[in-house]
Formats: C-alpha cells, sequence, structure tokens
C-alpha cells in the first residue's frame, strides 16, 4: 500500500467532537446534577419525607458523576467519524455495495 492512499484514508477521519451523543448526554446529566446539588445545598431539604437524607443532594452528587463519567468517556475515547467526501472507486478500505439491495419502489 502506497504511502499517500493511506494519508488520504488518514485525513477523511476525524474526531466527532460536539456532535458525539456522549457529550450531550453528560452535558444534559451534569448540568441537572449541579441543579439539584444547589437545590440540595440551599434549598428546603425535606427530609420528613426522605426518611431523613437529603435526596437532592445525593441524587445531584450522582448525576454530576454520571455526566461527568460520560464527558470523560468522550475525551478518552473519541469517535471517529468518516469525512463528508464519498469513498474512491479504488480505495481497497472502501466498503463494497451490497449487491443485493433494491430500491424502495422496486420491493414487491
Amino acid at each position: 500500500m502506497s504511502q499517500r492512499s493511506k494519508s488520504r484514508r488518514a485525513e477523511r477521519r476525524h474526531k466527532a467532537g460536539a456532535l458525539d451523543i456522549r457529550n450531550v448526554i453528560g452535558l444534559l446529566i451534569a448540568t441537572y446534577g449541579v441543579i439539584l446539588v444547589l437545590m440540595g445545598l440551599f434549598g428546603d431539604p425535606a427530609t420528613e419525607k426522605t426518611g431523613g437524607v437529603n435526596a437532592n443532594l445525593w441524587s445531584g452528587l450522582a448525576m454530576l458523576a454520571a455526566g461527568l463519567g460520560f464527558l470523560l468517556w468522550a475525551w478518552l475515547r473519541p469517535l471517529l467519524v468518516s469525512g463528508a467526501g464519498a469513498p474512491d472507486a479504488g480505495d481497497p478500505a472502501a466498503p463494497a455495495a451490497d449487491a443485493g439491495a433494491t430500491a424502495p419502489d422496486e420491493r414487491a
């Protein structure tokens, strides 16, 4: 395999970045976690309803840990996505077209 085809294939792959679903999920869960932690610290603890436990604080800490876990996972193991262009016909690493596939209007 030539160096040119390796570099061409390598430049077509990049990190998903902000479009990675783990980032979206992590930010959403961490945001709700921060809100619950703040409510647990500064709001009415309502410990008589929860059996003596500050439920907002503990569930907020758990959600904050889960959200940060998602963000850490996305940072440590980023998803690599292919570029916007179509694969080259001569590229041996390109997936082969499915010969048995039919268009939706050709189905019986």
